[in-house]
């Protein structure tokens, strides 16, 4: 098999993928013949390849998709102008303590905040999969351990914490993560979900966070 094919393989199963594909995932698709630094350089070239057009390839927490470019998202959110729901400052701040200061307990983040820190909000948190409990402090009580996911990441488009900004106020860490999902997560919301072809609806769904990813766009009024 020649690279011009290989490439070609590489891109179907990405385009059509329902979610991210991690480098296992890809090299089964030539059944480990081709090693992971030759798939790496595929990757790299798809990228060049992609430059000029309204999908980009990204690499994030969970392995390789294709996405929309950022700033396609005002034309595609015509085709569903329906708002996703808002988050309060307190949900934010409090997303924004466990990715910065993670693993901490709701004791952590009510002695960060200054203020009670309602079950809910972290109820919220977990039920939309970006944070969840990695186990316990050996402490009085063993409080819970508070995490992000995998799916956090993926959701602002982040392969690790590491890219998060280096800020060390709650409030600016809310904002960081508001400008993030502004300015890095998929574009394409929930859009073509039931399209009834399979390149074109895994495209546009390119993680299956976004919906919670769309969410993050919208906070700037509850910020305010």
């Amino acid at each position: 098999m020649n690279t011009a094919e290989a490439k070609r393989i590489l891109e179907t199963a990405l385009i059509c993928a329902q979610q991210p594909l991690q480098m296992r995932d890809l090299r089964a698709l030539f059944e480990d013949e081709v090693g992971a630094d030759t798939i790496r350089d595929m990757l790299l070239a798809l990228q060049l390849d992609w430059t000029p057009r309204g999908l980009e390839l990204l690499s994030v927490a969970s392995g390789w998709r294709f996405q929309s470019r950022p700033e396609l998202r005002i034309y595609l959110d015509r085709l569903h102008p329906e708002k996703p729901p808002r988050y309060s400052r307190a949900t934010l701040e409090t997303l924004a303590i466990i990715a910065y200061r993670q693993p901490v307990t709701r004791g952590d983040i009510e002695d960060i905040r200054g203020v009670t820190v309602n079950a809910l909000t972290l109820k919220h948190l977990e039920d939309r999969s970006w944070v969840e409990v990695i186990g316990h402090r050996e402490s009085p009580g063993r409080p819970a351990l508070f995490a992000t996911t995998r799916h956090f990441l993926d959701d602002l488009g982040l392969n690790s914490l590491a890219q998060l900004p280096l800020l060390d106020h709650p409030a600016q860490q809310a904002g960081a993560l508001e400008a993030l999902g502004a300015g890095e997560v998929l574009s394409l919301q929930t859009a073509a979900t039931d399209s009834p072809d399979p390149g074109a609806g895994s495209a546009a769904q390119a993680a299956q966070g976004a919906p919670a990813a769309a969410d993050l766009f919208d906070l700037t009024g509850s910020l305010q």
